[in-house]
């Protein structure tokens, strides 16, 4: 099924500003949140769906990507990218961490009644190259890359907490992860609420750290992780797989891993969007009496025939043997760009047959048919 656009989801315009877009975020995570609709599990989706359009949309970078290149740009399942880890795998602990502080003042703060007002720990996106030759851009691929990042401490299962330890509650913030102050101004009392210091805005400490993570929760270590990459993606183009990057201290949730493409040049053939170009050289007397080429594609050769009396710079098309579009089911062509051979040495015999043929009527440059310029020619393809 084909996902939902994220602006439909927020019910807003492509040119929504971030303020709008956070307003907009604001009114739909209020009406469907999970409090406020207890057990029901179509608002339980459609809170999911708006945090997922917030998550991209909020991030200048994400939406610029999801505005050129549509969800397929993104990843997820809809756009066969991270093996089904998308944003559609996001959970409610997920939302809450990352997004509470747009609810404000409803359910209770922050996370509301589900996290208490306490913070959840986020791990930091992990950004890596992966290397794609012209043959794995055109028909997608899957990859398999290893990673060293840090992942939940095996010893205490992530906690931070030696076996046995117990958790208390913060003596500063008694639990809640956060402090408030008041001050008084000329203005009147002023109140300022800051996460705790003591607790890190996670509401309780440990009594015994684990020793082996020294408290942290995480270590590094090194991961094999299998991505699937959509066909048509590009050079410097960067996919995102939810929750494969760093794992957040104590419990916490992990980031993001960010896929930046990083295109291997072919031997022949050169890119330029969907189409790909080929030079080729023939003879002198091909040119005037044709010929069959065979000219290098992505799946192999193909052969394309040279009529009589072509000129250098024509320009032969292999309809849809190019790379396909990301977002749609079009292909590219392959343009083949002939370039006539011209000898640099010439024996007797041959230089003596060229003076014969120098003067003949057909062998003279016709001015009634010149050829066109190269960028004329090239037109015909992109209009």
């Amino acid at each position: 099924m084909a996902k939902k656009d994220f602006y439909d989801i927020l019910e807003i315009s492509k040119g929504s500003s971030a303020e709008e877009i956070k307003k907009a975020y604001r009114k739909m995570a209020i009406k469907y949140h999970p409090d406020k609709n207890p057990g029901d599990k179509a608002a339980e989706e459609k809170f999911k769906e708006a945090a997922e359009a917030y998550e991209i949309l909020s991030s200048p970078e994400k939406k610029q990507r999801y505005d050129q290149y549509g969800h397929a740009g993104m990843g997820g399942s809809n756009g066969g990218f991270g093996g089904g880890q998308g944003f559609g795998g996001m959970n409610m602990d997920d939302i809450f961490s990352q997004f509470g502080d747009v609810f404000g003042g409803h359910f209770g703060g922050g996370g509301g009644s589900r996290r208490g007002g306490r913070r959840v720990n986020k791990g930091s996106n992990l950004r890596v190259k992966v290397k794609m030759n012209l043959e794995e851009i055109a028909n997608g691929v899957e990859k398999k890359i290893k990673v060293t990042k840090y992942v939940a401490c095996k010893t205490c299962t992530g906690s931070g907490a030696k076996n046995g330890s117990a958790f208390n509650s913060c003596s500063t913030c008694k639990g809640s992860g956060q402090v408030t102050r008041i001050t008084n101004t000329i203005l009147g009392a002023m109140q300022t609420t800051n996460t705790c210091p003591t607790c890190g805005g996670e509401g309780q400490t440990i009594t015994d750290k684990c020793t082996a993570c020294h408290g942290d929760g995480i270590v590094r270590d090194e991961e094999v992780i299998n991505i699937n990459i959509p066909a048509g993606v590009a050079d410097g183009m960067q996919l995102s797989v939810a929750g494969r990057g760093n794992m957040g201290a104590r419990g916490g949730v992990a980031g993001d891993l960010i896929v930046v493409v990083e295109e291997i040049e072919h031997e022949h053939l050169k890119r330029d969007g969907m189409n790909l170009f080929y030079d080729h050289f023939v003879s002198y007397s091909d040119a005037a009496l044709g010929t069959q080429i065979e000219v290098p594609t992505i799946d192999g050769k193909a052969k394309i025939k040279v009529e009589p009396g072509t000129q250098s710079g024509k320009v032969l098309r292999l309809k849809g043997k190019g790379l396909p579009d990301i977002n749609t089911y079009g292909r590219g062509d392959i343009l083949v760009n002939i370039n006539v051979w011209t000898p640099q040495q010439l024996s007797k015999e041959e230089k003596k047959i060229l003076e014969d043929l120098k003067d003949a009527s057909n062998f003279k440059p016709n001015p009634t048919k010149k050829d066109k310029g190269f960028f004329e020619r090239m037109k015909q393809y992109f209009e």
